[in-house]
């Protein structure tokens, strides 16, 4: 790379490009957002913006609302509204907000707040959400990309079929390719999209191409994960922090199932309840888990297993990726990321 070239976390390109008015109307200055060990970068913002005017602030959310307990805990309130009266948005993107809504809810109570999805990433600007009626966003067709759409079926065949934006489908899930201005050419950036409409193209983030579990043909994508816990926790009184899953294996005498690491802000009421409307939730949206599912033949009833609070902030650390970027992988078509917490966790 040359000297001349500026490289690193999206996030500190993004400050360090800013604008220098920018300084004027954020907060912390951008020397404190520039930090780079995430702890004490949080310590010096929570001190620092608990006496600023703070309107709206913008991030992904897993790591916002580490902050956002942090200045909670700090000042002893209860309610981010008596720390900033005047907050009235958030602007989030990196992962979705669908397991962290409730939570957000609690902690800023009130209809002043609302929330804004963003879909930007290292490769380029892809789209906003215009609508705050919507979940969707609108995909910008003017910001120097060239996109293409495979099924998500079909990646990693041989000569996948790809689609132009005028022979996309909705309600079909794709893999996004790009070609850009700046270089990219025919780039998978790793990201599944489903169109919910062709006039304009409006979509919703479903998941990654890494990102499912498909161990038995059940073909799950974080968008399934998403609704069904959601669907769990409005059942159960339930409020997830953060959840990861994986296959169990079949074993010589024993059935295949999943199984799901959550740490919970607030458990439900009945954790039997709470993994059976997890089970029948998919069973609903996902043809294929259904089918697996179908009389316990090839799967059976999910394992959901709760763990204590910060047991995932800590496994980021230990793998030196707490803060920036960083997110927490939902599900995967292996055991590593469950093993991994099991190293060093005790279960509930």
């Amino acid at each position: 790379i040359s000297n001349k070239s500026i490289y690193g976390d999206l996030s500190a390109v993004l400050i360090w490009n800013a604008p220098f008015y920018v300084e004027f109307i954020r907060t912390p200055e951008q020397k404190i957002a520039l930090i780079e060990d995430f702890e004490e970068k949080l310590e010096l913002i929570t001190k620092i913006t608990v006496k600023q005017n703070v309107t709206s602030f913008s991030g992904v959310p897993s790591w916002y609302l580490t902050l956002v307990k942090n200045v909670l805990a700090y000042t002893g309130k209860s309610s981010l509204l008596d720390v900033w009266p005047n907050l009235e948005v958030f602007f989030h993107g990196g992962i979705s907000f669908t397991p962290y809504r409730e939570i957000y809810k609690k902690l800023i109570p009130g209809d002043q707040m609302h929330y804004m999805e963003t879909y930007n990433a290292s490769e380029g600007f892809f789209g906003i959400q215009d609508d705050p009626g919507r979940t969707d966003m609108i995909l910008m067709l003017d910001y120097g990309i060239f996109y293409e759409f495979i099924p998500s079926d079909k990646v990693g065949s041989d000569s996948p079929p790809a689609y132009p934006l005028g022979e996309v489908e909705t309600g079909v899930n794709y893999a996004m390719v790009i070609s850009t201005n700046g270089g990219l050419w025919r780039y998978m950036i790793g990201d599944t999209i489903v169109f919910t409409d062709t006039d304009p193209y409006r979509f919703r983030i479903s998941g990654r191409t890494k990102h499912f579990i498909n161990a038995f043909g059940e073909e799950v994508i974080v968008d399934n994960a998403d609704k069904a816990l959601e669907a769990a926790c409005k059942g159960t009184g339930a409020i997830i922090t953060e959840y990861t899953a994986g296959p169990v294996y079949m074993g010589e005498s024993s059935r295949g199932t999943h199984e799901w690491i959550i740490e919970f802000e607030k458990e439900p009421d009945d954790i039997s309840k709470f993994t059976g409307l997890l089970d029948d939730t998919l069973k609903l949206i996902n043809s294929d888990y259904e089918a697996k599912r179908y009389k316990d033949i090839n799967l059976v009833m999910p394992v959901v297993r709760s763990v204590p609070g910060g047991t995932f902030n800590r496994w980021l650390k230990s793998k030196n990726k707490l803060g920036g970027q960083n997110k927490v992988p939902r599900l995967s078509n292996t055991r590593e990321f469950i093993e991994e917490l099991y190293g060093f966790l005790v279960i509930l």
